[in-house]
């Protein structure tokens, strides 16, 4: 059996014990070096990282942008929604929020196919040399139709611009041709000048005093394999007879404008 100095208790020898070679093998510091300073706080990031006044500031900046944008949601949302009692309560302020810059003309949850064929003819006065004759009705349509056509790039002028502008018209006038709002005459004078326009292109062999436009509208046929019967015979709305002034011209508009 070993005795206690044989098991390392320490000798004269000035060898060291367990315990010791224990301390010196893992020793075990919690405390600071005695010359280093405390350790640097972390950065923060974002509006934290800000003092007490900004920190207020960007708050009540980013809650104005958020109200502002579920505003805008709203009013979106409620303009292309179907009818129900908050846009009967409240339809006008939702127009004046989205006319003009945000105007939507699709529906959100019932979109609406085309189910009619709509052309728009005009025909023309023209006093010439040989005195004043009228000419026959042109489709303004059909020539955007084939332009169209076999076109792999058609364009948005081709498209839209006589589509969207007899829109404009037909929504800001009653049935008989009536303005029923401040966008009336604005729409008047929009398809005026699309039609000289379109005039413009072909010579009638002299000078156009009077146009007057129509709307051809024929529902789409059914198809061949239902049993639904659709009368495709053409309904017609028929402007008055407008007398051409020079704010109606092409090279007249940019200053009749200004």
């Amino acid at each position: 059996m070993d005795s206690y100095d044989d098991r390392g208790a320490g000798g004269g020898d000035g060898s060291v014990g367990p315990g010791k070679e224990r301390g010196e093998d893992a020793p075990f510091d919690t405390g600071r070096d005695a010359g280093s300073g405390a350790a640097p706080a972390p950065l923060r990031a974002g509006i934290s990282g800000l003092s007490l006044p900004y920190q207020i500031a960007a708050a009540v900046a980013l809650s104005i942008i958020g109200l502002i944008a579920c505003t805008h949601l709203a009013m979106v949302f409620l303009h292309v929604a179907p009818s129900n009692t908050l846009t009967k309560q409240h339809g006008k302020a939702v127009d004046d929020w989205v006319y003009p810059e945000f105007e939507q003309n699709w529906k959100l949850f019932a979109p609406n196919p085309l189910q009619q064929n709509v052309a728009v003819h005009v025909r023309a006065e023209i006093a010439g040399a040989d005195g004043r004759r009228t000419t026959p009705w042109m489709s303004l349509s059909g020539e955007d139709g084939k332009a169209i056509r076999g076109n792999l790039l058609p364009s948005h002028v081709h498209q839209n611009e006589l589509r969207r502008g007899w829109d404009f018209y037909v929504n800001s006038h009653d049935i008989e041709n009536r303005p029923n709002g401040l966008r009336g005459e604005l729409s008047e004078r929009y398809i005026r000048r699309i039609v000289m326009f379109r005039l413009s292109e072909h010579d009638y062999g002299g000078t156009v005093e009077r146009i007057q436009v129509r709307s051809e509208t024929r529902s789409v046929a059914a198809p061949p394999w239902s049993t639904e019967k659709i009368s495709t015979r053409p309904n017609y709305r028929v402007l008055p007879w407008w007398t051409v002034t020079p704010a109606d011209l092409p090279q007249n508009a940019k200053e009749a404008d200004k």
